[in-house]
């Protein structure tokens, strides 16, 4: 029986790359900025501290003092930090050498302004494959942090948990340590003196020769920033009970991961799957194997099985998402190939301005969602995409691509076709629907394409199934925010229909039926052409770019009957705010969150001051156009939620206009 037990504190801060700064600020404010001062007035309480890059640039700018208090409990050895991927990629989803890359730059910017380089590292989002290995232990990485699921699905035993093993891959060595699910459920959420007490219990679990650990490293955002927190943790003195009963209780031995590191040898050998929190393992999978899974741990947990079990109803992995969004893999793909480019060049090429878009791209934020939006989150995916754009200019200048080539970029079996002169970039997809999938705009570093379709997705079960609104608490303490169903508005049966198709740009129906193209020979380099048989003839279908605009050229043979009609998905990047607006004749018609229709249309201009730009679209022949804003469902911290993807535009003329020409232009204020 050991006399102790050595509780391993830490918390990891992050805001994606992007994020809205008055969100950031707020963070600050009832969060990063508490925490860290109430922990000054406590020297002794030693914990683990791993802000990501771009955050911890943010905070460097504006708030100094408050970095300046981090700094001195580094200096005074209160703080270990940890490293990581700069900009807080899923290190498992980029190339080795972005790995390397990645962690190296992050260490020395910790060393830099913090005075520390990290031996340990927190993995984003705990995505855990054993690829990894190799790229941290080449960086110095000694240790890193994941759950003890991870381990339990290699076959350990929970008690046994109190310490960190080691792993290997490709002869690289690797200790690991496992974060301790039940107090990852407690902290801050219980009343402090059961948490302390729960600690406490531990003593008794300790493994021959080893002091026992309790391990705990979770998103610092808990301690303020999830609802009912600052009240909780700060307010009512939360946080400060749980310093002084830690430091107060005779059981507990405060240390640093380093320090237990050098002081206690390993458990021994391990090797984890591949695999992720087990909240990840849900989300990752479509709606109905989501559903599955989820009645499956339901039932396990009535019978009281769950806890046998659990290791087997493992769910899915973080790169589903992939598999699971086109648009998520479209982004991952476009990155990835951009990397391969950056990669090619002389090392005399290379600048760090590239190399800090390139990184910029592979923040994890927007390639996947949960419970805090990611993927649904436009202005998530517009940074994203914001920096390959840019990247991709940077990496012409030095090694120019062909005005048109083909290729398969996303994997998916259909190849892609790309247009692009510098300014303007249009990539079509060859499929039937003869659709752009991509639509840049070099001056305005933006992919008008940047839309998402909506899907079905295993929370809408708790919407349609849920009469509750607003919290739910426990007993004693407040709930966590996976414990709460509510709203932050109201949600309609047909906000939760999916979309029938990719909401990409021209596609294109004849009398309410879709047409089918195919791609014919190539008759000018400037122009891609597809056809579509019709009852009496065919449609062609141009796509020409010149300078700053995109044409395309619909000619109809024969004699069709009816009307012709393209649905336009634009991403437009102030989506329902006040800064997007539509434009005639130099009048405002209304906001892009507003419905709209004109009869007899040939122009209009939507204005957008997030894009610091606009585009102007224009017909050779009147149409109607009808404009609504598209809305898919996503889930927060907050509550479900509507947000606004894309600027639904469809135009409609008559079939015997034998030719029909649609112009986009772009223009940058």
């Amino acid at each position: 029986m050991t006399s102790s037990i050595s509780l391993l504190f830490g918390v990891h801060a992050h805001q994606p790359i992007g994020n809205f700064p008055e969100v950031v600020i707020d963070a600050h404010q009832r969060c990063y900025k508490p925490f860290l001062q109430t922990l000054y007035r406590y020297p002794e309480f030693r914990f683990a501290v791993h802000f990501s890059g771009w955050l911890l640039d943010f905070l460097f700018e504006r708030y100094p003092q408050d970095m300046a208090l981090l700094r001195e409990m580094v200096t005074r050895g209160q703080i270990e930090l940890f490293g990581a991927g700069d900009t807080e990629p899923v290190l498992a989803a980029i190339p080795e050498q972005d790995r390397i890359g990645q962690l190296k730059t992050f260490s020395a910017k910790l060393k830099k302004k913090l005075g520390q380089s990290p031996q340990g590292a927190w993995l984003t989002e705990r995505v855990w494959e054993p690829t990894v290995t190799p790229a941290l232990a080449r960086c110095g990485i000694r240790y890193v942090i994941v759950d003890d699921y991870h381990f339990i699905c290699a076959g350990k035993n929970k008690k046994d948990l109190n310490g960190y093993f080691t792993t290997e891959e490709d002869h690289h060595t690797l200790d690991l340590f496992p974060i301790s699910e039940a107090l990852r459920y407690r902290l801050p959420f219980s009343p402090a003196p059961e948490a302390i007490a729960y600690i406490e219990s531990l003593v008794d679990q300790a493994t021959a020769g080893h002091q026992s650990a309790a391990i705990y490293f979770d998103d610092i955002e808990k301690f303020g920033i999830w609802p009912e927190t600052y009240q909780w943790v700060y307010e009512r003195g939360w946080l400060e009970q749980f310093i002084q009963g830690v430091l107060a209780s005779p059981y507990i031995q405060l240390q640093r991961y380093q320090d237990y590191h050098a002081s206690e040898k390993t458990h021994g050998i391990i090797y984890l799957p591949t695999t992720s929190y087990i909240e990840m393992n849900e989300w990752t999978l479509p709606a109905e194997p989501a559903h599955l899974y989820d009645d499956l741990v339901q039932q396990a947990k009535s019978t009281g099985q769950y806890e046998y079990t659990r290791p087997f109803l493992r769910g899915g992995i973080w790169k589903n998402f992939f598999s699971r969004y086109p648009e998520s893999n479209w982004m991952h793909k476009r990155m990835l190939n951009l990397s391969a480019r950056y990669a090619k060049l002389k090392i005399k090429q290379r600048t760090a301005t590239m190399q800090q878009h390139l990184y910029a791209a592979q923040a994890n934020d927007a390639y996947w969602h949960g419970m805090f939006g990611g993927l649904y989150l436009p202005h998530l995916r517009r940074t994203i995409y914001n920096n390959l754009v840019e990247l991709e200019t940077l990496l012409d200048q030095c090694a120019p691509r062909p005005a048109r080539y083909q290729e398969d970029t996303d994997l998916d079996g259909i190849e892609e076709i790309y247009l692009q002169n510098g300014s303007v970039q249009a990539i079509l997809k060859l499929d039937s629907s003869a659709s752009i999938c991509e639509l840049d705009s070099y001056p305005l570093k933006h992919n008008f394409a940047d839309t998402l379709a909506r899907q079905t997705e295993h929370y809408y079960r708790k919407i349609q199934h849920s009469s509750q609104q607003g919290s739910e608490h426990h007993q004693s303490g407040i709930a966590s925010a996976h414990d709460r169903i509510s709203f932050k508005q109201t949600i309609n049966p047909e906000d939760l229909e999916p979309d029938a198709h990719a909401q990409h740009l021209f596609i294109d129906c004849l009398n309410s039926e879709a047409l089918n193209y195919q791609l014919q020979p190539v008759t000018h380099e400037d122009r891609v052409t597809f056809q579509a048989k019709t009852v009496s003839g065919s449609i062609n279908k141009y796509f020409l770019i010149s300078r700053n605009q995109l044409q395309v050229i619909y000619e109809c043979t024969g004699e069709p009957d009816g009307y012709l009609q393209t649905e336009i998905n634009l991403a437009m990047p102030s989506c329902d705010g006040p800064g997007g607006r539509y434009i005639r004749n130099h009048a405002v018609l209304s906001g892009f969150g507003q419905p709209l229709e004109l009869k007899e249309f040939t122009a209009l201009t939507l204005e957008d001051d997030t894009l610091g730009g606009s585009l102007m679209i224009t017909v050779a022949s009147l149409a109607t156009l009808y404009a609504h804003p598209h809305f898919t469902v996503s889930q927060s911290e907050g509550g479900f939620e509507k947000i606004m993807q894309a600027v639904k535009l469809t135009l409609i003329w008559s079939a015997t206009v034998r030719e029909q020409q649609i112009t986009l232009q772009f223009a940058k204020k």
